[in-house]
């Protein structure tokens, strides 16, 4: 059976504008059909629904690109194993997913769309069941993780360093699925803050946000000590090892963190680009990084970290959301361009810098995970 991404694009072209009752639909059957899988999932399920409606939207409009898609679908197969997901729950998943899109898109389906969307999806579920399985005899599900260090920066903002149990292999730029012991089953994503060390510790800056059940028990309920859970790196907002050009990075409040990372990498690495960082928030206080983006940039003359604030008059610097001061330096075209922080912030700088003349190939982006 082979693929038809044209069937399945088109399909789901239709049913992409009821996300919200489509996504709602599907959990109700899987449960219905498999009510031994509910215990698997978290008690609150928003944020699973927008997250299995987010991943699909990629899956489905990247089904030309199996390149890329390929990567995706296996980083999925080895992260889901931290759920305790085996080869069988995939046929439960499928038969609810086919249910869903067959009544969201009633009118158009037909037989040909239906063998378009099985063969879709066996191709889907075999990349990811066949990288779960290569990974099970190499790495944990997940690491427990120590907290050793734990910094308050910010009223909503803390900076966590952790030592997991053992060595978390990942790339500068990728982020974890964290879970705490206060809130079981529920997974958040954060980015990790440092390139790789050598005594294996990671760093994660941790914004609290109304309703945020992870970020708040990390930035308020947790202390040096505890333990947290970590899955596997993803991610693929990571440096380009073998370009000479120079780097922009344009980080938006704990953005920051995978773009630091990479920053370091970059400065280990012995290579000596021209780096700017344009190092954005509100306020001069949500600025919780700078004293040591500063001593980075003191001992790296390559580096010249530019703090802006958006909303702090008194501010005796360089003021503008970062989206247009981006607009104030020279022509970007002939760097490489790495962007986090809220979507409205990325999506607006990716659109600036691409209109100044930057391939869209050399702009590598990424939203500020945690619950945003």
């Amino acid at each position: 059976m082979s693929l038809n991404p044209r069937l399945v694009k088109e399909s789901f072209s239709v049913v992409e504008p009821h996300a919200e009752r489509a996504t709602a639909y599907f959990y109700g059957r899987l449960f219905a059909e498999s009510p031994h899988l509910r215990a698997m999932f978290p008690p609150a399920m928003d944020v699973q629904r927008d997250r299995l409606f987010s991943a699909l939207t990629r899956i489905v409009w990247s089904l030309d690109s199996p390149g890329g898609l390929s990567a995706y679908l296996e980083q999925l197969g080895r992260d889901h194993r931290k759920y305790g997901v085996l080869a069988e729950h995939y046929t439960a998943v499928g038969n609810a997913l086919l249910a869903t899109v067959r009544r969201f898109a009633a009118d158009v389906w037909d037989h040909e769309i239906e063998a378009a969307w099985v063969s879709a999806y066996t191709a889907a579920a075999n990349l990811m069941i066949g990288a779960a399985e290569a990974d099970a005899g190499v790495s944990p599900a997940w690491w427990p993780a120590e907290v050793v260090g734990h910094e308050r920066r910010h009223r909503d903002i803390a900076v966590l360093t952790l030592r997991p149990a053992q060595r978390l292999p990942y790339l500068p730029g990728q982020y974890v699925n964290v879970q705490t012991a206060r809130w079981p089953r529920v997974w958040r994503t954060f980015s990790i803050a440092n390139a790789p060390r050598l005594d294996h510790t990671v760093r994660l800056h941790v914004r609290s946000v109304p309703g945020g059940w992870v970020s708040t028990a990390l930035t308020r309920h947790t202390a040096v000590g505890d333990t947290v859970m970590l899955g596997p790196a993803m991610g693929t907002m990571t440096p380009r090892e073998h370009s000479a050009r120079d780097l922009l990075c344009v980080a938006g409040g704990t953005g920051l963190a995978p773009l630091k990372a990479i920053v370091e990498h970059v400065i280990a690495s012995g290579r000596r680009p021209n780096i700017h960082l344009l190092y954005g928030a509100r306020t001069a206080d949500q600025l919780y990084d700078l004293p040591d983006l500063l001593r980075m940039a003191a001992a790296f003359p390559w580096l010249r970290v530019l703090p802006v604030v958006s909303g702090d008059p008194s501010w005796d610097g360089m003021r503008g959301e970062l989206p247009e001061v981006t607009q104030r330096f020279h022509s970007w075209a002939e760097h490489d361009v790495y962007v986090c922080g809220p979507s409205s912030m990325v999506n607006d700088t990716v659109r600036r810098l691409q209109a100044g003349g930057v391939p869209l190939a050399r702009i590598h982006r990424d939203v500020a995970h945690g619950e945003t």
